[in-house]
């Protein structure tokens, strides 16, 4: 029987590479927790490897090559699938993100990725890097807008994100910048492509004091969490954490203003920023 074929890097290399994984594990009458432990990962890892929800890493393919009798097609092909734009911690997540069909967020100290302005993932950015040259702010200002394209059709993905007040209160960039940042996420709620939540302060201590959290939701595989510090990031699929987190970011959603309130006020904020001094 002719071996797999080379993907076309051009057609989404990590689903063809997932559709062949699961061809040939199905082939060795093998199940995802079977093939998850000659890996010394998760059943779930498995899934989301041929769901296409995670990237396939050198050192899984070298395995799935011998243990599928693959030749050498998952080392040879994984590669297709490890350029980025995005920054390396955070790449896989961006991948994943792509595949999700929902996505719930908690924000603590800034707007999230998917609902940022040109302007506003710019002064992000330059923090972050205060001596790039603007040719790869450029660059990374482009990969995070180029993802909000996932917004483009509410029925194919729900965003549903809370957003803390202390992220709304920080000027990143300017006042102007701000004013411009939360017009968009406002739009964006007011024409129902997102579900838009405000924690307030008054809300007092709550369910992730401690950080961010996201939560992606997937059609044919586990769901992943996904956990971001500075200059780190980490996927996450353990059942009993994503169980625990879900919780957490239902409890949040309890204690944020309802998306109505949290309309008005990113509205009204959006205009102090455009046109009155905070005390």
């Amino acid at each position: 029987m002719p071996g797999p074929k080379d993907l076309d890097p051009s057609s989404s290399p990590r689903a063809m590479i997932g559709a062949e994984l699961r061809h040939a594990r199905q082939r060795k009458g093998l199940r995802q927790t079977e093939l998850g432990q000659i890996l010394f990962v998760s059943g779930s890892f498995i899934g989301q490897l041929e769901a296409g929800a995670r990237r396939m890493q050198l050192e899984y393919a070298r395995m799935l090559d011998v243990e599928l009798d693959t030749g050498d097609f998952f080392t040879r092909n994984c590669t297709a699938t490890a350029k980025s734009k995005h920054p390396e911690h955070f790449a896989e997540a961006a991948e994943a993100e792509a595949q999700a069909t929902a996505i719930k967020q908690y924000a603590p100290l800034l707007l999230p990725g998917l609902l940022q302005t040109p302007a506003y993932a710019r002064a992000v950015f330059r923090a972050y890097r205060p001596t790039a040259p603007e040719s790869r702010l450029d660059d990374l200002v482009t990969a995070r807008i180029d993802r909000a394209v996932l917004l483009d059709d509410p029925t194919d993905l729900l965003l549903w994100v809370v957003i803390d007040e202390a992220a709304l209160r920080r000027v990143t960039g300017s006042r102007e910048v701000m004013a411009e940042a939360l017009h968009h996420v406002a739009a964006v709620a007011g024409q129902n492509r997102a579900i838009v939540q405000v924690l307030p302060f008054t809300a007092g201590a709550h369910a992730s004091m401690e950080g961010s959290v996201k939560l992606m939701d997937f059609e044919d595989a586990p769901p992943l969490l996904y956990f971001e510090g500075v200059g780190t990031g980490r996927l996450e699929d353990d059942p009993a954490t994503v169980r625990h987190l879900r919780h957490t970011l239902d409890l949040l959603a309890a204690s944020a203003l309802s998306p109505a309130k949290s309309l008005v006020l990113l509205e009204d904020m959006a205009q102090d920023y455009a046109h009155v001094e905070h005390p």
